[in-house]
Order: C-alpha cells, then structure tokens, then sequence
C-alpha cells in the first residue's frame, strides 16, 4: 500500500513503482522528471523491437529500468501511465491491461480522453483504480507552471492523493476534471488554435516562400503567427490529429472556423466595410466585452517580441523592425477569422485561461486580445482588409487552406490528415531548429508576463 504523502526524499524501499507504457516525446519527458526529481523506481518500456535501443539510451539515466513490453511494466507497476497515441489506446490497453498489479492505479496521458475512457473501462481489470492526467503543454516546455490536469474516475480520494504526490515534483498546477469536461476544455482551448496555425503554414507553404524573409510578416503579432506555425509543424502530426478527428467538440469549432474565414473574406472582396466592421465588433462585443478590465493583458510589447523574429534578433543587429514606428498594414484575417468563430459557437475563451490554457493558447488569445482591445488596431485591420490588396493574395490561400483543413478532419482520416501536415511540415523543415530554440524563449517570456 502506498502512503498517500509519500515523496522522493523517502526511503527508496518505500518508493512506488511508476510504470510508464509507450515512451515517445512524452513519455521520455515524464520518465526523466520523475528520475530528476529522485523517484528510484520508474519501469518504463516501448514497443519490443525498442528494447535493446531503449536499454541502452537509459542506462546510466537514474532510477530508470527498461523491461521488454507492458505485460512486465504493469505486473510489477503501482502507478501505471499509457503515453501512447490516441488512435492506439484501445488496442495497447487490451493487450497489456489484463496484466495489471491488484490495486494498482492506471493512468493515461492521452490528449483526447473519450476512446482512452473506453479503453480502460472496457479492458482494465475491476480491482484497479483509474486516475487519469494530461499535461498541457508539449514535451519541449518545462512543466513547472503549466495545467496538468487529473481526473479520478474510478478511484478514492486515497488514489488520487497518491498521484498528486508522485507528480509534485512536476511544478506544474494540478487542475480537476471529468473526462468529459476534459474533451471540452481541450476542444475550447486547442482545436481553433491549432487550426489556425496549421492553415497559416499550409497558405504560406502553397505561395512557396518563407513569410518572415518577403518583409511582410516580420515583428509584433507576426513574430508570435510564425513562430508558433514553424514549432507546430515541428512537432508529431498525431498530436493534433487525435485532438481534431477524435475529439468531436473539436470538428464543430474547425468547422466554424473555416466558414468564419471564409464569410469574413467574402465581406472583403465586396468592400464592404460596414458589413465586416459591425460583423468583427459585435464578435469583440461577444468574446471580450464581458473580460474583467482590471485583468492584465497577455500580449508583450512589439518591442520584446521583436527579440524572437526568426532568421535573427532585430534589436540586436540593424533594430526593430516595428520600433516606434506603426506595424505594416495587415488584415489579420486569422484573427479576426478566430475571435468571429468564438463568437458564433458562445465560447469564452477567458473562462478557459486559468484553467487550462496551454502555452500556445496563451499566447494566441493574448494576440487576439492586443488587435481587439484596442479600436485604433482593429479599424485598421479592417481597413486593411477592405481597402487593402498587399496580403490579398495570401488571404485567398488562408481561406483555401482552412476550408481543406476543415473537410480533411470531417473525413475522419488520420492518414489523409498525416499526409497533409507532412507536406507542408517538409516545406519549413530547414527552419525548426531555429524555430523551436526562439519559440521556446518566447513561450517563456510570455508565461511570465
């Protein structure tokens, strides 16, 4: 029985056995918190044909033993995590959950919680307890401040006790949810963000040139699109196919979005400017007209994120590209595309934030919140977009691009959704390095404003 205020610092005889099945990007993240914060017995296995490679990369790695497959991890495991893809929980816990320790508890680190609720109710023995958790946040952010949600599902307050002291060391908040408030909170936080993005570098793949080098997305708001573009593309396709095309919340709000880009951009071919303009403030009016005016804003100053330009630091070499002087004209059709959607489905977004905001997320309704709370911003935005011809061209690739991603995800296809995030992955893949090294500064400086 393990003590539910047990720590690192406790003899390593009365250390639980944490298990940790399927140990891609994140599962080697968790694997080497718990080892750096002084957990002695962490078993930790991937698929069989990993065994040997697996051996040899932890083999001087503390506290850390690598086992053949699950069936081993699980019998021996008093905690036990499934960090696998959301397509394959099902079949991963029928295989290996028959074999779980009596009183062990099962967790899972999936970022769509609906099939992995099946999988564990269907598969896990009944003398098993089930606390489940997700970390929001990617493998490359520290975890310390971040949402790291948990949710006891089939399990005492004792089960859940015992999982909040194994993941102390995290540094992260724990936040309290069902499964079901999960998928929603997830939906409402990720899906349109993650659209927007990955329609971003689809449009700019199909125009065949690197946005930040034509001088046209270079400072300010730009510097955050790009950035966060190039360090999604970087990371696995199945992160966000699972979320888009499992998670049915999801396909509604990607849906939404794509017809929110594509009504805005109509309005703008028409030139009419009084159609968009009352259509974007009655959206400003619905999203951040109830947000309390003494909360401090999310956005940096232009300045500060100027630091993070991609192909290098503006303040330190020839200066800011935005300085005191105004930002180029943009439309920001993708924001005003992101807001429009929030609007027309009676999301909050806010609500959201301290929840469960991931990094990403942060950021990007803290982009949102800079063009919208301020009136001279916003009417020139959609000047631009009206009057405007300089970004028309990619606005056109925008609205296709958001349109294809949206009927890819109603397809259901994880295939056709992996085929098309590696074509326009391979198109900036000469620039993640750089991308993930800034965008990681980035992040940091904004979770701590």
């Amino acid at each position: 029985m393990v003590r539910t205020n047990i720590s690192p610092n406790d003899p390593p005889e009365e250390h639980p056995t944490i298990g940790l099945i399927g140990m891609g990007a994140m599962g080697a993240m968790y694997a080497m918190q718990l080892s750096k914060a002084g957990w002695k017995k962490i078993s930790v296995c991937d698929l069989p044909d990993k065994f040997d490679s697996l051996k040899l990369q932890y083999a001087d790695v503390p506290g850390i033993t690598v086992h053949p497959d699950g069936h081993a991890v699980s019998r021996i495991s008093d905690f036990i995590m499934y960090s696998v893809e959301a397509e394959y929980i099902d079949r991963v816990v029928a295989q290996y959950g028959p074999s779980t320790k009596v009183g062990a508890i099962v967790s899972g680190q999936t970022s769509v919680k609906a099939p992995e609720k099946h999988a564990f109710e269907k598969y896990l023995p009944p003398d098993v307890h089930i606390v489940s958790l997700h970390s929001l946040h990617g493998p490359t952010v520290s975890p310390e401040g971040q949402p790291l949600v948990l949710i006891q599902h089939r399990a005492p307050d004792s089960s859940l006790h015992v999982v909040e002291s194994i993941f102390r060391c995290f540094g992260s908040r724990f936040v309290y949810l069902t499964y079901e408030d999960h998928d929603l909170v997830t939906a409402n936080v990720q899906a349109v963000t993650h659209a927007a993005f990955l329609t971003m570098g689809t449009a700019w793949a199909s125009q065949r040139a690197y946005p930040w080098e034509q001088g046209q997305y270079v400072g300010g708001i730009e510097t955050v699109k790009v950035n966060i573009m190039l360090r999604i593309y970087a990371n696995k396709w199945h992160v966000y196919a699972g979320l888009a095309i499992l998670n049915p919340s999801a396909r509604i709000q990607i849906d939404q979005y794509a017809s929110s880009a594509s009504a805005l951009f109509k309005l703008m071919l028409a030139g009419d400017e009084h159609a968009l303009r009352t259509r974007i403030y009655d959206a400003r009016e619905q999203v951040f007209g109830t947000v309390n005016a003494h909360r401090a804003p999310i956005f940096l100053t232009e300045d500060v994120l100027d630091q993070f330009t991609i192909g290098g630091h503006p303040k330190l070499n020839s200066g800011s590209p935005t300085g005191s002087s105004a930002p180029p004209s943009n439309s920001h059709l993708a924001l005003l595309a992101m807001v429009d959607c929030w609007a027309h489905l009676r999301i909050q977004p806010f609500d959201h934030l301290d929840l469960a905001a991931t990094p990403i997320f942060r950021m990007w309704i803290g982009v949102a919140e800079y063009l919208f709370r301020s009136t001279k911003r916003l009417d020139s935005a959609i000047r631009s977009a009206v009057y405007d011809v300089t970004h028309r061209s990619d606005d056109l690739e925008f609205v296709i691009a958001a349109r294809g991603w949206s009927q890819c995800v109603s397809f259901g296809s994880l295939e056709l959704y992996k085929r098309r995030f590696l074509e326009t992955a391979s198109f900036f893949e000469s620039r993640f390095e750089e991308a993930s090294a800034i965008g990681s500064e980035m992040i940091k400086a904004i979770s701590q404003s």
